[in-house]
Parts: C-alpha cells; sequence; structure tokens
C-alpha cells in the first residue's frame, strides 16, 4: 500500500514539475504583408495583421470597438480650444530586442517623436529610407498641415500642437500609421548601414516580438514575455500566407491552421455546417469601389463617369461574386456609419440610356482598361470575376475593356501613379470608425496629390471644403449634415463607382477562444487561447 501512495506521489511530482507545454497559434493569412514598418503601407487587413503583434500606439482602439482607449499613454489632456494634446506617456514599456539590437533604455518620448517626423518632412533622413516610399496615411489625413509641433516636454510628457481644431485626432492617431517605432534602433540601423531593417527586422513594444518572415510563406513570432499589458495566452504566433481562399480552407478543416480570412462565399453554407468549426460575423465597415483617373479624357468629364456607372449592372456583380455576402453601395461610407445620406438616389442600371448618354458626349468607340486585383479583400473576394462583369456590361455600350492586374504590392504603387491609364477597382475597410477615415483620405484635395490615397485623382474644392470644416467641429449633428452634403457632391461627380459593402466572415476551429472580431476589420491575437 506504502509502495502505491509513493508511486502515486512520485508521478504527481513528476508532472507538476514538468513545464506546460508551448501553444502555438496558426493564421493562415491571404497575402504577403508589404513590409512591417506600420506607416508606410495601406493594404489593409494583410499588413494590419503582420504588424500588430509587434506595435503598440498612443492611443490604441478598445477591442471590438471603434472607442479610443490608453496605449502607449495612459493619460491624456486636450486644451480648451482644441490645439494641444498632452500625453503622459508609460513608464517602464520594453523594447524588443534581437540578435543586431539590445535596447539600453525603455521606450520614452524621442520614440514618439521620432515616430511622426519620420513621416512628416521628406528631408527627414528616415523619410525615404526605402526608396519610393510613401506616406499615404499621414499625407492624404493632413497631417504634415495640422500638426505644427510636436514638444518633448520630460521624458515621458509629450505635446502636440495642432495648427487647427481635429475632432477626429485620437482616432485618427490610433491607427496602425502612427505606431510607435524605436529611435534608438535606427540610430543602431543607420550606423551599420542597414536602414532598411526597420522594415525587414521590426523591433515594438507589442503583446508578440518578431521572429522571421520567410517571403510569401510564413512569418513567425513568440510572445513577449516584458508586454507591459495583459500577457498573451499563446507562445508562438504563426502566419501561414495561403493566397487560395479553398486552401485556407482545406488547411482549416485539416487542423494545421485555426483561424482563416476572407471565405469565398460559396464555402460559408458548408463551413457553418461543419461541426469542427464556427464562424463569426458582423457587418463590414468597408466599401469596394471602381476609381476612374479624373484628370484623364474622356474620365474628367463626370456626365461620361455617370453614364458608366448606369451602364454597370452591380446587383449582377453581388449576386455573382458575393453570393448574398454583401449588397450594393450608393455612398462612399458604409450604411453603418453615422453621417450616412440614405436620401442619396443611386445611379439606375440602364444601358439604353448610358449609351445616349455617352454619345451625347460625343464618346464613341471607347477602349478603356479595367485593373483587377490579384488579392481577395473583405470588401472585394473575387475582382477578376467583377472585372469580367463589368466588361461585359460595357460591351454593350459600346465600351471595349482590357483587364489587367499586378502583383498586390505593385498593383498599389502602380495604381497611385497620377498618369495611370485605367479605373482601378479596389475598396476600403475603415480604421477608425470616422467618416472623414474615408471621405477625406480617399476622395479629397489633399489626398489627390502624390503620397495620397485618391486613386481616382478627384479633386473637388466644394467637397473638400465641406470635409475641413466637418472635421473642425465636435458637434455630431453638426458634422453629420457637412457630410452628408458632401456625398450629395460625390454622388454628382462620381470619381467612382460605389459597387458594394460586404459582410465580414471569420471562420475557425471550434477550439478557439477569445477571438475578438473588430469593425475595423483587424486581425489580433493577444487574447486568443485554445481549449483543449
Amino acid at each position: 500500500m506504502l509502495s502505491r501512495i509513493l508511486i502515486a506521489a512520485s508521478a504527481l511530482a513528476m508532472t507538476t514539475a514538468m513545464p506546460a507545454l508551448a501553444k502555438t497559434f496558426v493564421y493562415c493569412s491571404e497575402a504577403s504583408p508589404e513590409g512591417f514598418d506600420p506607416a508606410p503601407y495601406t493594404a489593409g487587413g494583410t499588413f494590419d495583421a503582420s504588424a500588430h503583434p509587434i506595435y503598440n500606439r498612443l492611443v490604441e482602439f478598445k477591442k471590438g470597438t471603434t472607442e479610443v482607449e490608453p496605449g502607449l499613454a495612459e493619460s491624456w489632456e486636450v486644451s480648451a480650444d482644441g490645439l494641444e494634446y498632452t500625453f503622459k506617456l508609460r513608464q517602464g514599456v520594453k523594447w524588443h530586442s534581437n540578435e543586431k539590437f539590445t535596447p539600453s533604455r525603455d521606450f520614452n518620448a524621442d520614440d514618439v517623436i521620432f515616430s511622426y517626423q519620420r513621416q512628416a518632412s521628406a528631408d527627414h533622413p528616415w523619410n525615404q529610407y526605402i526608396a519610393g516610399i510613401t506616406y499615404e496615411y499621414y499625407n492624404s489625413m493632413e497631417m504634415p498641415s495640422l500638426i505644427k509641433d510636436i514638444v518633448k516636454v520630460d521624458d515621458y510628457t509629450v505635446k502636440f500642437v495642432l495648427t487647427r481644431p481635429e475632432a477626429p485626432f485620437l482616432a485618427n492617431i490610433a491607427m496602425p500609421f502612427a505606431s510607435i517605432v524605436s529611435a534608438e534602433y535606427a540610430s543602431v540601423l543607420e550606423a551599420a548601414g542597414t536602414k532598411e531593417d526597420l522594415n525587414n527586422a521590426p523591433i515594438g513594444t507589442g503583446p508578440f516580438k518578431f521572429v522571421a518572415y520567410q517571403k510569401d510563406a510564413v512569418i513567425r513570432y513568440a510572445k513577449n514575455p516584458d508586454y507591459w499589458g495583459p500577457a498573451p495566452k499563446i507562445d508562438d504566433l504563426v502566419f501561414a500566407i495561403t493566397p487560395d481562399a479553398a486552401v485556407r480552407l482545406q488547411k482549416l478543416k485539416a487542423g494545421e491552421c485555426q483561424l482563416m480570412p476572407y471565405p469565398a462565399p460559396a464555402d460559408l453554407a458548408a463551413i457553418k455546417e461543419d461541426p469542427n468549426l464556427k464562424v463569426e460575423e458582423q457587418a463590414g465597415l468597408n466599401v469596394g469601389y471602381l476609381a476612374y483617373n479624373t484628370t484623364q479624357a474622356p474620365f474628367d468629364n463626370p456626365k461620361v463617369r455617370k453614364a458608366l456607372n448606369m451602364a454597370m449592372n452591380k446587383q449582377a456583380i453581388i449576386d455573382a461574386v458575393f453570393q448574398g455576402a454583401g449588397q450594393v453601395a450608393k455612398n462612399p461610407i458604409p450604411p453603418t456609419m453615422w453621417s450616412y445620406n440614405d436620401a442619396i438616389v443611386d445611379d439606375v442600371y440602364d444601358p439604353v440610356a448610358a449609351k445616349a448618354a455617352l454619345e451625347a458626349e460625343g464618346v464613341k468607340d471607347l477602349s478603356m482598361k479595367i485593373w483587377a486585383m490579384p488579392v481577395q479583400r473583405p470588401y472585394m473576394p473575387n475582382a477578376r470575376r467583377a472585372a469580367e462583369l463589368m466588361q461585359e456590361d460595357f460591351a454593350k455600350v459600346g465600351v471595349k475593356v482590357e483587364i489587367v492586374s499586378y502583383e498586390w504590392g505593385e498593383y498599389l504603387d502602380k495604381s497611385m501613379e497620377p498618369g495611370r491609364d485605367g479605373a482601378v477597382i479596389l475598396g476600403w475597410t475603415g480604421d477608425n470608425g470616422d467618416p472623414d477615415n474615408f471621405m477625406g483620405v480617399l476622395l479629397s484635395c489633399a489626398s489627390a496629390g502624390k503620397g495620397g490615397a485618391n486613386r481616382a485623382f478627384w479633386c473637388n474644392q466644394e467637397f473638400s471644403d465641406l470635409l475641413s470644416k466637418a472635421k473642425q467641429t465636435s458637434d455630431v449633428a453638426e458634422r453629420t449634415k457637412l457630410y452628408e452634403q458632401a456625398q450629395v457632391i460625390f454622388k454628382d461627380q462620381a470619381p467612382w463607382a460605389t459597387l458594394d459593402h460586404s459582410t465580414q466572415y471569420v471562420p475557425m476551429a471550434k477550439n478557439v477562444t477569445g477571438f475578438v472580431m473588430s469593425p475595423l476589420g483587424d486581425f489580433t491575437f493577444d487574447t486568443v487561447d485554445l481549449t483543449e
């Protein structure tokens, strides 16, 4: 009897002494990241998901909401006139390290100033450390004209001095482009002549540390043991880069990954019936669109753009491409967003009227290009199929369409070239829940120039003036009225054909817990866990 007790006690002691098995979570991401520097890239979910484990911002979005909460700043104060934001920074926040860098100090005000100033000035030594990069968010959101100065009050206090009141300022700096990078790491890289490692071997303060990236294959992260916030539930995070939705689903079913984005609409019913899987869903804060180059004839004529919009059977695109997982868009912002102008009347599908309108403008035998994205996005699961349907519709009114595409990074770069030939299928998932994040970033005069995100290169001063007025008041009713007026101008001038708003679906293994869907389309994993 005694021997049995001793054996049992010994077994219990061995079990207790054994370290817990490391938990690995695999995310089947849909595309390769453009890079790991948070400032220059705007591809949306791909980059956001790749970068979020690494970085923090001064303020961040509370999970599952568009509400702002403390991040690297533990508190802040706003002056009565709205022109000064003073941030009290967290102390004791540790930077990651890697084989080339061991930080000698904690996060402080110098890092905040460096992170913003490198985007603000073309003369900054870190502005063009990668040839040709642009800071679309920073420029499109008019940050250069908004931020007058950033003052280091002390090591843990930073004051932003603005040139004008800016209602969405806090929400704007909660976005990934405003992530804080290490000024000390940048200095070490510059001295070593390896500045590109700021993008290739990122250092942050986030819940996971970057380990390695095998291009177009896999990204590996490890739990940050020194994270200042709640510790992640998992030890290792892996992004298995899997562009094909069918292959992502196969991997999910086989247990090779635990969560995937952007399922093919045709697969949703089967996914929901699989007893080993579950699907979370919500209305997407997004819009898909076809952006004309409004600086090139005949697309510089709004009557021509309106005629082409009338030639397009958008409901057929929704039926064929989204298969019930989306709705036709008439405005540049989604119907779930405040200030949405539901009184707007969409362009009616009328090929006969469209052809007559083109002829009235002297447009005959028109040939054009439509650019189709090579990847799935939440707002467009199959751009090639959508382009083919547009091609068929336009042929009915005498317009010949050539469909072109490029690798994703090249697609984004080339579509920004002012002399671009053709109309571009693209879209947007909201970054902060504010209407300006759609209309200002994508359609203002400020965003139409070099480094902006306005793929239509459309500049309507009346439209932009309304946006500027809307940002300078904190009165939501007044802002709503101004944005509603701006949507009327947009619809009349038609720089885009508004295509769709999609529903967001996230399939995952049944044993996944703690994943929180974001209305902003982000994928974050610091609260995710796996049950037995």
